[in-house]
């Protein structure tokens, strides 16, 4: 529990405070209302999940958001260059920097980091229901215990209104922000606040190289191999061969099909300024 840490860095820095524990995903968006209402700065101590509905919550108000790292995979905060130990992202809370940055939405459901389906979306499901592994190891176990019965779908996308790509494979992900899953940065070239979402696909390879493959997300290097495709449009239409769920912030969001856009610098976080 990194609370008592998190209490004493905020006592260090002379900052007022509230501590509010939430019950659910729907408690903590409504309790972050209320502080908004308030006048009040909702901060999440918490990972994307709670993170992500929040932040769609709060969403073209004028109220920002603040963060400490608290969850498995921390991604958002990753890519905002929040600091994971809570004397740093205190820090950065006390600093009171703030940064607009841009919220997906699916199905008109929103999102903040990267909605993904197929291949990932199972993998995703799956670790969420791990019980006896821990930490980002969880998503490893996940990957592989969903390769050893996956076959490839069909799927189709479409960005802006144009043709339609169609390929078998794994996955698609559309992301608003870089990394997923515990620092797997499958969008290195995403940006929070360009008003556009980059779409990653992964075609058929033999389960072996896919798997060998993985390690490269982390670094964002899968992107130079033949069977990953990258775009980049302001809406993405993607459908399959068979029912997928989609997963965005580690939640399950919607399902396939899916519309997919973004609200442009809709949210306001207290953040480090962005590295040029």
């Amino acid at each position: 529990m990194i609370l008592p840490e998190v209490e004493r860095e905020l006592a260090a820095h002379q900052v007022k405070y509230r501590v509010v524990l939430t019950e659910s995903l729907e408690h903590g968006v409504e309790e972050a209302k209320r502080a908004a209402q308030a006048g009040e700065i909702p901060v999440v101590m918490s990972g994307d999940g709670l993170v992500g509905a929040i932040g769609g919550a709060l969403a073209h108000t004028d109220t920002a958001m603040g963060i400490v790292p608290g969850g498995r995979g921390n991604d958002l905060a990753r890519v905002l260059g929040i600091p994971k130990e809570p004397s740093g992202s205190v820090a950065v809370l006390a600093g009171g920097h703030e940064r607009e940055i841009d919220v997906g939405e699916a199905n008109g459901r929103r999102f903040l980091c990267i909605a993904s389906c197929g291949f990932d979306s199972e993998a995703n499901r799956v670790a969420n229901e791990a019980r006896f592994v821990r930490g980002n190891l969880v998503y490893a176990y996940a990957a592989i215990r969903v390769l050893a019965s996956w076959k490839p779908a069909a799927f189709k996308v479409t960005l802006d209104g144009g043709e339609p790509f169609e390929f078998e494979g794994y996955s698609v992900a559309v992301g608003n922000s870089q990394a997923f899953g515990g620092g797997m940065f499958i969008a290195p070239h995403a940006r929070l606040d360009d008003g556009l979402l980059d779409v990653i696909t992964i075609s058929d390879v033999g389960k072996l190289r896919h798997l060998s493959g993985l390690p490269k997300v982390f670094k964002g290097e899968h992107i130079h191999n033949e069977e990953v495709t990258e775009m980049r449009g302001g809406t993405v239409e993607i459908s399959a061969d068979r029912d997928f769920a989609v997963y965005a912030d580690g939640e399950h969001l919607t399902d396939l099909p899916a519309t997919l856009g973004t609200l442009t610098r809709a949210l306001r976080v207290i953040a480090p300024p962005p590295s040029t």
